[in-house]
C-alpha cells in the first residue's frame, strides 16, 4: 500500500473515531474474506427482528435504520473483497446536529476476524492495528566492557536490557604468570558473551514470530566472536543478518548500528525518511533544487517543477473553497483541520463554503498529476518530525528551479 492510501486509511479512521451516538446504536460489520455475504444478510435479518424489541422508539427506529442501510450495501456484493470488509452504520452527532452514517471501509491487510458489534462508539482497534509498524529487528551492541540490547520497532528504537562485564584489562597485577592472566581473561569474557546471549535471547524469544532479523555491532573481533561463539539461542542465532563496525556500546551505540546499517535496512522508512531529508536538506544548504512551505511548493507543483513532494503525516490542514451566491467569486484558503471561518466577499455578501479537502490529499492529487512522487513521512523519526516543525510539513525537491 502506498503511503498515500495509508495515510487516507489512518484519517479515514481519525474520523470514525471522534463520532459518538446514543447507547448501543452504532454498528460496526468486521466480514473476513471468506466469509458467505449470504450468511452475513442471514444474521442481519435475524438482528433486524430482534431490534423490534427495543423499548426506546429512537434506539430502535436508529438500530433498525442501520441494519437496512447495510444490508443495502451488502447487495452489491456477491463475496467479500479481496482483503474483506468493515461496515459502518449509525446516526452520529457532528456540530450538535445528528446525521446518519454507513461508510464500506476495504482495509489494507485481511480482516481477521467475523464480528457483529453495536456501542456508542465505532469499533475500530482491528483495524487501528493494522496502522502499526510491522517490522521489528533485534539489536545487540558489545565490547569487553558492556553490551547493550534492544528492539528496532517501526521506526522506534527500545532499550531492553544493559550489561556490564568484570573482564580484567589487558595489563596483569603483579605476580600472575601471564598464561595463568590470559586464561583468566578468556574465561572472563566467556562467561560475559554467555551473559549477553541469554539476556538477549530472553529479550528477544517473546517476538521471534515478528523479528525480521538480529544486527549485531561493536569492535573486531568481539562482534565477530560472540556471533561464532553461538551465544543466543538457536532460533535467533540463525536470524542474525548482519555484523556492524561501531565505536559506542551504549544506548548511542544502538543508533549507531541502526545507522550503519542502512544498506541492509534499506525498506525499513527509518532509512527511507533518513535519505529522503537528507537529500532534500542538501539542496536547502546549496541553495539549489528545494522548497518548502505551502504556498512556494503549491506554485512549483502548479509548473510541473517538483520531483519529490514531502508531507508530514501529521500535518491537519484543510483547503477549503468559497463562492458568493451574488456575484459567484470563488476564493481558496488553507485552515486548520475542521476550522470553521467566516469570510465576505468584496461585494458585501457571505460567502458559501462549497467545498473542503485534506491539504495532504490535494496536493498529492496535485503532484500526481504532474508526475511527481509523493512521500509522506511520519513524525517517529527526527527527520520526519523536522519535517513538519522547521518547514511546516510541505517541502519538495525540484526537478528545476524555474526563472
Amino acid at each position: 500500500m502506498t503511503s498515500k492510501l495509508m495515510y487516507e486509511f489512518k484519517r479515514k479512521l481519525e474520523e470514525l473515531e471522534r463520532y459518538k451516538g446514543r447507547g448501543t446504536e452504532l454498528i460496526t460489520l468486521y466480514i473476513p474474506p471468506d466469509k458467505n455475504i449470504a450468511d452475513v444478510m442471514s444474521q442481519l435479518r435475524s438482528e433486524l427482528s430482534q431490534a423490534e424489541n427495543i423499548k426506546s422508539k429512537q434506539t430502535r427506529v436508529n438500530v433498525i435504520g442501520g441494519l437496512e442501510a447495510i444490508l443495502q450495501r451488502l447487495k452489491m456484493f456477491k463475496k467479500p473483497p479481496e482483503h474483506g470488509m468493515v461496515i459502518v452504520s449509525g446516526v452520529v452527532e457532528e456540530d450538535g446536529k445528528q446525521k446518519r452514517i454507513t461508510e464500506i471501509i476495504i482495509p489494507p491487510e485481511p480482516v481477521p476476524l467475523y464480528k457483529y458489534h453495536c456501542d456508542s462508539k465505532f469499533y475500530l482497534e482491528p483495524l487501528k492495528d493494522m496502522l502499526k509498524d510491522k517490522k521489528v529487528y533485534g539489536l545487540i551492541v558489545l565490547d569487553r566492557r558492556e553490551a547493550t540490547i534492544g528492539l528496532l520497532r517501526g521506526k522506534r528504537i527500545e532499550v531492553l536490557d544493559y550489561k556490564t562485564s568484570n573482564v580484567p584489562g589487558k595489563h596483569r597485577q603483579g605476580g600472575q604468570s601471564s598464561v595463568r592472566f590470559e586464561r583468566l581473561r578468556e574465561i572472563a569474557i566467556n562467561e560475559f558473551y554467555k551473559r549477553v546471549g541469554d539476556a538477549a535471547s530472553e529479550a528477544f524469544l517473546p517476538h521471534k514470530d515478528q523479528l525480521e532479523g538480529i544486527l549485531i555491532g561493536g569492535p573486531s573481533p568481539t562482534k565477530e566472536e560472540f556471533y561464532k561463539g553461538e551465544y543466543l539461542h538457536h532460533e535467533l542465532q540463525k536470524k542474525v543478518i548482519g555484523l556492524f563496525d561501531v565505536g559506542y556500546t551504549d544506548e548511542s551505540g544502538l543508533y549507531e548500528l541502526v545507522e550503519k546499517a542502512q544498506d541492509k535496512l534499506h525498506e525499513l522508512d527509518l532509512i527511507r525518511e533518513k535519505r529522503l531529508m537528507g537529500r532534500f536538506l542538501k539542496e536547502v544548504v546549496n541553495d539549489g533544487l528545494a522548497a518548502y512551505g505551502e504556498e512556494e511548493v503549491r506554485r512549483y507543483l502548479t509548473m510541473g517543477a517538483v520531483d519529490t513532494l514531502l508531507l508530514s503525516e501529521d500535518l491537519r490542514l484543510e483547503r477549503v473553497k468559497y463562492r458568493c451566491p451574488k456575484c459567484g467569486k470563488e476564493v481558496e484558503i488553507t485552515v486548520r483541520d475542521e476550522t470553521k471561518k467566516k469570510m465576505v466577499c468584496e461585494c458585501g455578501v457571505e460567502m458559501e463554503e462549497v467545498e473542503r479537502k485534506d491539504v495532504v490529499l490535494e496536493l498529492s492529487e496535485l503532484a500526481e498529476q504532474s508526475g511527481a512522487k509523493v512521500e509522506i513521512l511520519s513524525t517517529e523519526s527526527e527527520e520526519g518530525a523536522m519535517l513538519l516543525n522547521a518547514f511546516g510539513g510541505i517541502a519538495a525537491i525540484l526537478r528545476f528551479k524555474p526563472r
